[in-house]
């Protein structure tokens, strides 16, 4: 989000020249996924958004206003020079039709976007199960103006099954902890809490 990037960029800072940035990579079309990805470019004028190829011509490269968006199709991968990573196109999952995840492959971690969402001021990383809290969040959700915003359609148990078959080691997910454990049965846990809360 433009609204956060000033924070964003400083946390950033505290890692890493922010300027020598090369990749934004994100889930789908949002601004709190996205929003800043102008802001990002214009101080690290190398850098590149990292989307699916719907995400790039659907929407990203009209917002960015240039083609430097790197679109990747299912399965895809790209390393960075240290790292490599596959990416999941998973429509819907969380939402929208461009939707997809990154996996880097030597750490097992997935970059899960909204799954796993947490409310609350909730720790880094957790060993500990986070299924409960995130079905307080998606329960909360339904109960309010943002009901339905993670669809649950025919494909989601479908998508939601290749992405545990990744047997990720980590779940770093953009609200809330990243959970580091088992996240083959993280994710199926998830897939049927989904199911009880959003399909029932």
């Amino acid at each position: 989000m433009r609204s956060l990037f000033p924070a964003v960029r400083e946390a950033v800072g505290k890692l890493i020249d922010a300027s020598s940035l090369r990749w934004v990579g994100f889930s789908h079309f949002e601004a709190d996924e996205c929003g800043s990805l102008n802001e990002w470019q214009a101080v690290a004028p190398s850098a590149a958004g990292v989307c699916s190829m719907v995400g790039k011509m659907v929407s990203v490269d009209d917002f960015v206003g240039n083609n430097s968006t790197k679109g990747m199709m299912d399965g895809e991968t790209f390393s960075t020079g240290k790292r490599s990573f596959r990416f999941m196109q998973t429509p819907h999952v969380p939402h929208c039709w461009e939707a997809g995840m990154l996996f880097e492959e030597s750490t097992r971690t997935l970059f899960c976007s909204d799954l796993f969402h947490q409310n609350g001021d909730v720790e880094p990383s957790t060993e500990s199960d986070v299924i409960g809290r995130a079905r307080e969040t998606m329960t909360e959700y339904q109960a309010g103006p943002l009901a339905n915003y993670f669809p649950y359609t025919a494909r989601t148990q479908y998508e939601l099954d290749r992405i545990a078959s990744l047997k990720p080691k980590a779940l770093a997910t953009m609200h809330g902890s990243v959970f580091v454990g088992n996240g083959e049965k993280a994710v199926q846990d998830y897939a049927a809490m989904l199911k009880d809360v959003l399909a029932s």
